[in-house]
């Protein structure tokens, strides 16, 4: 159905009412230094509501409905709208409105063609807020295209201090000190670190549901429709086996092998594009191996869930599973993760290092638990070893609730409980 100008005036309508009466929760994002963002992260990751939270504030600073203009390419009132209707948005606000307005594109990928507009919005001096649920917008090519104009911004599903702010949940120095402040303090920890933070599954009593809801939206919709896989089973095998492989590198090859043993043949490319689809779609993150050879950067790697609550429906008794996913996590939120990830690795030589970031000489062990000393021996040795393989300034081991200090000719290795090292990276 062809994009008229009474739909776009019936659309935006609609979504000012809509955007007036959301609860905005004030994420700590800086919205005001730049007046050209795009912001990519998984589905249901809070991009929308960023944008929400920029329009509230501009009304609540006087600004009006003339000064902004909102839509949403994946309502479905919009279907059928193409690059040739961009130009007809401008003209119906100005229609309403007469005046140049700020542009807040929410998932703007749905639209094939969609840099040409951007960029020229750009050259035109408009301020352009856009959204989308794909790491190719941030990609060189597509930062190429949009003239260098526009910073990218990853958004991920809540950290742990936002949960905690989010269900008013103290988490100050004297508040954990109180016996009963700390136990609703790690019962929210407990939860956070199975269900993680997508941002509207926070409140539900019962999460499972939605989070299987949103990873069927993500496998079938973001990835297997968008690149047209004819085997959506296969898709979700590949994820599957990827989630009980979350603390060990794993091979496109091995992978095939896998897969190839309960679904027929399936080669390796395809499980190169599988991959590369999944993590298009930000639902996997590619973690390298700083000492592997360029060859192997790439098809022999760790993979982390956006969020530890998509994990969690994949498996069973996964905690040790889980806390490294929110370590991974946690640094990636930190340090970024362009599709290149030169910034945070794992070491897999001569020992085995969970996270190495070499900017800030930081090595880091996520391990449940060090009671049993065969696991303390392997942890604390390779971390000891470390220092002679890279310059390392800071050692840790994240455990669940655990802390020591650990003593060796380099220095101290810090013990952390995970619930700590979230609070403070």
């Amino acid at each position: 159905m062809a994009i008229t100008r009474n739909i776009l005036r019936q659309v935006l309508l609609d979504n000012q009412k809509d955007i007036e009466q959301y609860d905005i929760f004030p994420r700590n994002y800086d919205l005001d230094t730049f007046p050209l963002l795009v912001f990519v992260g998984v589905r249901r990751s809070g991009k929308s509501f960023l944008l929400f939270q920029k329009m509230r504030q501009m009304l609540a600073e006087g600004h009006g409905w003339e000064d902004m203009l909102y839509l949403d390419f994946e309502d479905r009132r919009l279907e059928g709208f193409t690059s040739e209707d961009f130009n007809l948005v401008l003209e119906c606000h100005q229609e309403m409105y007469g005046k140049r307005p700020m542009l807040f594109l929410d998932e703007i990928q749905n639209i094939d063609g969609w840099q040409k507009f951007a960029r020229n919005l750009a050259d035109r001096k408009y301020s352009v807020f856009i959204t989308g649920s794909n790491t190719k917008m941030l990609s060189k090519e597509i930062m190429s295209d949009l003239g260098g104009r526009y910073i990218p911004v990853e958004v991920y599903p809540f950290s742990f201090t936002e949960y905690l702010d989010f269900r008013q949940v103290p988490h100050n120095q004297l508040s954990l000190s109180s016996t009963e402040s700390k136990a609703q303090f790690m019962k929210a920890y407990g939860e956070y670190m199975v269900w993680g933070g997508l941002p509207e599954s926070v409140n539900l009593p019962v999460k499972r549901s939605y989070l299987s809801s949103v990873f069927q939206k993500i496998y079938l919709s973001d990835i297997a429709q968008r690149n047209n896989i004819s085997n959506p089973k296969l898709l979700q095998l590949l994820t599957k086996k990827i989630a009980e492989s979350i603390m060990q590198p794993i091979s496109y090859n091995r992978l095939s092998k896998i897969l190839s043993s309960v679904a027929g043949k399936v080669s390796v490319p395809t499980v190169s594009s599988y991959v590369n689809y999944s993590e298009d779609a930000w639902l996997l993150l590619r973690l390298r191996n700083i000492a592997s050879a360029f060859s192997e950067k790439e098809s022999i790697c760790k993979y982390y869930y956006i969020d530890n609550g998509l994990l969690t429906i994949q498996l069973l008794n996964i905690d040790t599973l889980l806390l490294e996913n929110a370590v991974a996590l946690s640094l990636f939120r930190r340090y970024g993760h362009d599709l290149d990830n030169e910034r945070v690795y794992y070491y897999n030589g001569n020992v085995e290092v969970d996270f190495y970031v070499p900017e800030d000489e930081l090595a880091v062990q996520a391990s449940y638990s060090l009671a049993d000393e065969a696991t303390r021996g392997r942890e604390v040795g390779a971390l000891s070893k470390f220092p002679n393989v890279h310059p390392c300034k800071r050692r840790v081991i994240v455990t669940y609730d655990e802390e020591d200090n650990i003593t060796d000719i380099f220095g101290t290795i810090e013990v952390i409980p995970c619930w700590k090292w979230l609070l403070k990276i």
